[in-house]
């Protein structure tokens, strides 16, 4: 299984960016994906997954609103929105795979991207 997530770059509070993670090795529609974050010297923690159809999403509450989940299982490829970027939301954002069910717990999830920087500054 492989991930590779891209997107990422340096801009400022309120840009946007769009984050795109491209699976192969793995039967993407059945996958739950997650996105994940983690800052420097902080643990790394839940941004938002969505379920094999699409219609089930979930965020954490400090991006909800700003940010959005979609995936598009012909293109095996997950993405994530982000609007209104703070300072706050500098990290390194990672990609995740697992089978369902669906956990915003990071330890859960047995395939990783390698990561995209996302510095926003203001």
């Amino acid at each position: 299984v492989q991930l590779q997530a891209s997107g990422g770059g340096s801009v400022q509070t309120g840009d946007s960016l769009r984050l795109s993670c491209a699976a192969s090795g793995l039967t993407f529609s059945s996958y739950v994906m997650g996105w994940f974050r983690q800052a420097l010297g902080k643990e790394r923690e839940f941004v938002s997954y969505i379920l094999w159809s699409g219609g089930i999403t979930h965020y954490a509450d400090s991006v909800k609103g700003r940010f959005t989940i979609s995936r598009d299982n012909a293109k095996n490829t997950v993405y994530l929105q982000m609007d209104s970027l703070k300072p706050d939301d500098t990290a390194v954002y990672y990609c995740a795979a697992k089978l369902p069910p669906a956990t915003k717990w990071y330890t859960n999830y047995p395939y990783w991207g390698q990561g995209t920087q996302v510095t926003v500054s203001s």
